[in-house]
């Protein structure tokens, strides 16, 4: 009558309570990562392990059930995506272009992603939306109409008008962990298509870094270091908004004078001689025999010339971008591969020292504009500061 005991007489063990939001985010973290969907199954296999077997099969099936279709899509009996993400698209739906050891795919990345070969690329080198927000649709729409939103238009200055900047610091905390979760299913994704070994350089600024390198270190890859651009820009060093009068010898932020580029690669096979050895990959190439490959890069603002060439938002300087794609294939031979390709000036350093490269890009102007951008900046003749 006071509930059951043992034969000691001591009440058996109860199961552990676990709060439902850790559920969600075990449930949140692996779906996002697999947009074809998992089943119940998968979903309580997952949970398990993350939480441990305490974990009861109607706890995942009745937090489903109950965030369905707030945060879960039923996509068939038994089978769960999350609610937010687009469907999958197949490779014989998009357009290709080939420019000279280049190609460029119109597509969603996620998408090209998941349906490329295993260990078929020897490493990446890209330039990501690493705020998100400033490459939806509308924030687009509101930097090629010329009013900001997200995208800053710095005023003309001695008759020089300024490229538009991105405001990372209005992210919402909400954006951050969206960010988190979209980097840590790209570095997931990228495991998969990597050789063992291959780096993977991704560029980001000092507010976000960090969460570049965390979630992507999450998803397997290696953390190897930060390559800085040393590079005036035109962020931070301002006085107090509204008040810089009375606050005259304080400047909010300090001035920023480098550009991370955060540093991974897939795990070795081995020793690095032996991933060298069957794979090509698994270091840096050497500047000289005198000099190796360093992780300060002398830079410089890209050019107005340039940007006529490839008027995109982001873009990189040629003498730039050549040394990081030189650098990432240590024995001088494989595929790079860019993501996020944008006006293609990845694909054309890459053309014009003689790599060959894939891009996808899923806006339809930047990709139309790579058309036209690569064979120009590929000719491009520069000058590299070190």
């Amino acid at each position: 009558m006071f509930g059951d005991v043992d034969a000691a007489g001591a009440a058996p063990p109860r199961r552990p309570t676990v709060e439902r939001g850790a559920i969600r985010d075990v449930l949140m973290n692996h779906l996002s990562i697999v947009r074809q969907g998992a089943t119940i199954a998968e979903l309580e296999a997952v949970v398990r392990a993350k939480i441990g077997d305490t974990i009861g099969a109607s706890s995942v099936r009745s937090y489903l059930n109950l965030n369905t279709p707030k945060l879960f899509e039923r996509m068939s009996r038994g089978r769960y995506r999350l609610a937010s993400l687009p469907l999958f698209q197949a490779a014989e739906t998009w357009p290709i272009v080939t420019i000279g050891k280049a190609a460029v795919h119109h597509v969603d990345c996620f998408d090209w992603l998941r349906q490329a070969d295993e260990s078929s690329v020897d490493a990446v080198l890209t330039d990501p939306p690493y705020g998100l927000v400033e490459y939806t649709d509308i924030e687009k729409r509101k930097l090629r109409s010329g009013k900001g939103g997200v995208w800053r238009i710095p005023p003309s200055f001695d008759g020089s008008t300024r490229s538009p900047l991105p405001r990372f610091t209005t992210l919402t905390p909400a954006d951050l962990v969206n960010m988190h979760r979209f980097f840590r299913e790209l570095g997931t994704l990228l495991s998969r298509v990597v050789v063992p070994g291959g780096n993977v350089i991704v560029a980001s600024n000092p507010l976000l870094a960090h969460i570049v390198a965390s979630a992507m270190s999450e998803s397997g890859l290696e953390m190897r270091g930060t390559v800085i651009r040393l590079v005036m820009t035109m962020r931070g060093g301002d006085r107090p908004k509204n008040a810089h009068e009375e606050f005259s010898d304080v400047s909010v932020m300090p001035r920023s004078r480098y550009e991370p580029w955060v540093i991974l690669r897939k795990p070795l096979e081995g020793r690095v001689q032996d991933n060298l050895r069957r794979w090509g990959t698994g270091g840096f190439r050497r500047v000289s025999d005198e000099r190796p490959f360093g992780d300060v890069i002398r830079s410089a603002p890209t050019s107005a010339a340039e940007k006529k060439l490839a008027p995109h938002p982001s873009l990189k300087p040629q003498d730039f971008l050549r040394q990081l794609a030189r650098g990432c294939l240590p024995l001088g031979r494989g595929r790079i591969l860019d993501p996020f390709a944008g006006s293609g000036s990845t694909l054309a350093a890459c053309n014009a020292i003689g790599y060959t490269s894939v891009g996808v890009e899923a806006d339809a102007e930047y990709f139309e504009l790579s058309r036209e951008a690569i064979p120009r900046l590929t000719a491009l003749e520069v000058k590299p500061r070190d």
